[in-house]
């Protein structure tokens, strides 16, 4: 038995998730050694980390491994050898140290951290011999991309892709030439699980010289909680020259895509996108260009990341030239693992907002709800998916808000936050000098997901999403025209109940078949009639879907009693957000939260679907471990006797 439990035990263990081994993270240089904490393990198991600076056109990017120590500098955009003559990174178990060098004052810096794991990644070294050979990898699967580098001497980087038109091609990360088979340089063989070929060409195998390899695996499995799921991707697509492009399916969303035009080399350069800088649905791009040293563009909307997958929406010669070939590395969005952990998910801050403060979230925010506390001013919604701009103005990258109203989305002005990196946010412009409240929230399997989708309008229409379990609570909201915000609470296997979040209206209860929307799986939102609300043919739309997720949240409902009464939701220190409506009347939307108390007294509260300011003199819900109370004061919009409530509550 004891064996059969540490066996257990070890598998847990044993369980790679997409986040313990890449990572995007951004960060302001300050002049001197920083911490970058972003949970990667670069000490112990080794990898790279690729820095480039997002606002220098003259800063090169960096490229430094384990395997060569971090004094070892080698640039993607030029032949240079590697240059050793300062120390650019230190190593840690969770990131690594920025020395100062690359992260000079003021420099805005991406950094991309790529952990050696098996069926992911691997750094390979090896010392030329001008003799055809294999070189031994630990990728544990056959690469579907290489990437080798002459150390000791100037010489191009040359890419090995498993969708160039056959092994004995070639391409250049420094170049924006296509694809050629000029030379042969993988000894015109496939490599395997264990090895890859180099051949006897002095281009990748001169006498003497010394050579890094940086090999990425390509759907092989080997992660998640099954040890099945993919995390990276190495394929292709031909492009349509149009602004919808073709449909590149992955099986999941991307967080991280180089992406490479092969078949023409005019002015086609290679370029990198991630979510965390900026990769918004029907939004400019954040781009920057591994085989050049120009800063971050934010002109064109190369593509629109979809939950199985990306499509090009331009019709560019970059990302979807009429019948060009495109080669990309796709990088699996996290987090994978179902989180056990409230604070790393959810996060409430009240502070007077000041336009440019860095607040601390403790994790990368997907959402966030944004209001004044003190004044008539509509709730908004910002999330990442739709953009999270670099400035509290629409000059840059713009932020789109949605307020808790019938409006569509709008830029510009009425920005609440921006910067949304990793685990901070900064206060944008529209709340400025004003007493505030954001509620951030962050995609995590069964807690939390965020959908952006065009509706097509016709009947059983199915909307692919990331929760991993069928969602409970799903708000939809239009966004290029004046809708409501669709409320679906799912409880039922035949019915559920349909309302607005922007509205005091009473739901109403009805089977999915009799309704636009129809029974969500735990992978795909349903529309069952045609041109209904939430997919109407035309319409683009953003999805906010939320489920039960054990200690960490809870989607439920409740009989009044008018009297006191405990909400048990298998909590064990309280609930820090809870969010009630009545549903068999009218009421409003009513949300209290801990930075602003929730205690045995009086209880601050806002209605979501309200502009009237905060109410501080009531005592309608308390603290309970497993959930909260609702006390005998409570109005009837929180407890009439006998009346039907939902709530969504977050430990």
């Amino acid at each position: 038995m004891l064996a059969k439990a540490l066996q257990g035990a070890t598998a847990a263990a044993d369980k790679l998730y997409i986040e313990s081994v890449f990572q995007t993270w951004l960060y302001t240089g300050n002049g001197s050694t920083q911490t970058i904490t972003n949970g990667i393990d670069l000490s112990g198991k080794g990898g790279l980390v690729w820095l480039k600076s997002r606002n220098s056109a003259t800063d090169s990017h960096f490229l430094v491994d384990t395997a060569r120590g971090g004094s070892s500098r080698l640039n993607s955009n030029n032949t240079n050898a590697a240059n050793t003559n300062n120390a650019i990174v230190s190593f840690g178990s969770t990131g690594f140290s920025d020395t100062g060098y690359y992260g000079y004052a003021s420099n805005l810096i991406a950094s991309w951290t790529f952990r050696k794991a098996a069926k992911f990644f691997d750094v390979v070294t090896y010392t030329g011999n001008g003799t055809a050979r294999t070189i031994a990898h630990n990728l544990g699967s056959v690469p579907g991309c290489i990437i080798v580098k002459s150390t000791s001497q100037a010489d191009n980087w040359k890419v090995y892709h498993r969708s160039l038109t056959s092994n004995a091609y070639y391409i250049l990360l420094d170049s924006t030439a296509a694809q050629s088979n000029a030379v042969d340089h993988w000894n015109n063989t496939t490599p395997t699980s264990t090895e890859f070929s180099i051949s006897s060409s002095s281009n990748i195998n001169t006498n003497g010289a010394t050579y890094v390899a940086y090999l990425f695996a390509h759907d092989a499995g080997g992660f998640g909680d099954s040890g099945n799921d993919s995390v990276v991707k190495c394929g292709s697509y031909t492009g349509n020259g149009s602004t919808t492009g073709p449909v590149i399916d992955l099986g999941w969303e991307p967080q991280w895509l180089l992406i490479k035009n092969t078949t023409v080399a005019s002015a086609n350069n290679w370029i990198i996108l991630d979510n965390m800088r900026g990769m918004p649905v029907g939004s400019n791009s954040a781009r920057l260009v591994p085989n050049n040293s120009n800063a971050e563009t934010v002109t064109v909307t190369d593509i629109n990341p979809l939950p199985t997958g990306f499509q090009p929406a331009t019709s560019n010669t970059t990302v979807n030239e009429l019948n060009g070939t495109y080669i990309y590395i796709a990088i699996r969005r996290g987090p994978m693992k179902t989180p056990t952990d409230a604070t790393k998910v959810f996060a409430a801050i009240a502070a007077t907002a000041s336009t440019g403060t860095s607040r601390s979230i403790g994790f990368p925010s997907d959402l966030i709800w944004a209001r004044r506390r003190d004044a008539s001013v509509t709730p908004q919604a910002v999330d990442r998916l739709r953009g999270l701009g670099t400035s509290s103005s629409s000059t840059t990258q713009p932020t789109f808000d949605m307020a808790v109203n019938t409006n569509a989305e709008s830029t510009g002005g009425f920005a609440t936050v921006y910067d949304v990196w990793n685990d901070t946010a900064k206060d944008g412009s529209y709340f400025n000098g004003q007493s505030t409240i954001w509620h951030h929230f962050r995609r995590a399997p069964g807690f939390f997901d965020v959908v952006a989708y065009a509706g097509g309008g016709f009947i059983n229409e199915s909307i692919s999403h990331n929760l991993g379990v069928k969602p409970e609570l799903v708000i939809i909201k239009r966004r290029n025209a004046s809708e409501l915000w669709w409320v679906n609470a799912v409880f039922g296997a035949s019915t559920f109940q349909q309302g607005s979040l922007n509205t005091t209206d009473q739901f109403t209860a009805t089977t999915y078949s009799a309704q636009g929307f129809g029974n969500p799986t735990s992978s795909a939102l349903v529309f069952n009639s045609i041109g209904s609300s939430g997919h109407a043919s035309g319409g683009t739309y953003i999805a906010y879907l939320f489920a039960t997720c054990s200690g960490i949240s809870k989607v439920g409902s409740y009989t009044g009693t008018g009297t006191t009464q405990q909400i048990n939701c298998g909590f064990t220190a309280g609930a820090r957000f809870v969010l009630i409506k009545r549903t068999d009347s009218t009421g409003d939307w009513y949300v209290w939260d801990t930075a602003r108390g929730i205690i045995s007294g009086n209880d601050p509260y806002l209605l979501l679907n309200s502009t009237a300011a905060e109410v501080t003199n009531t005592d309608y819900i308390d603290p309970l471990n497993s959930g909260f109370e609702i006390s005998s004061t409570a109005p009837a919009a929180i407890n009439a006797n006998g009346g039907s409530f939902i709530f969504l509550a977050v430990a």
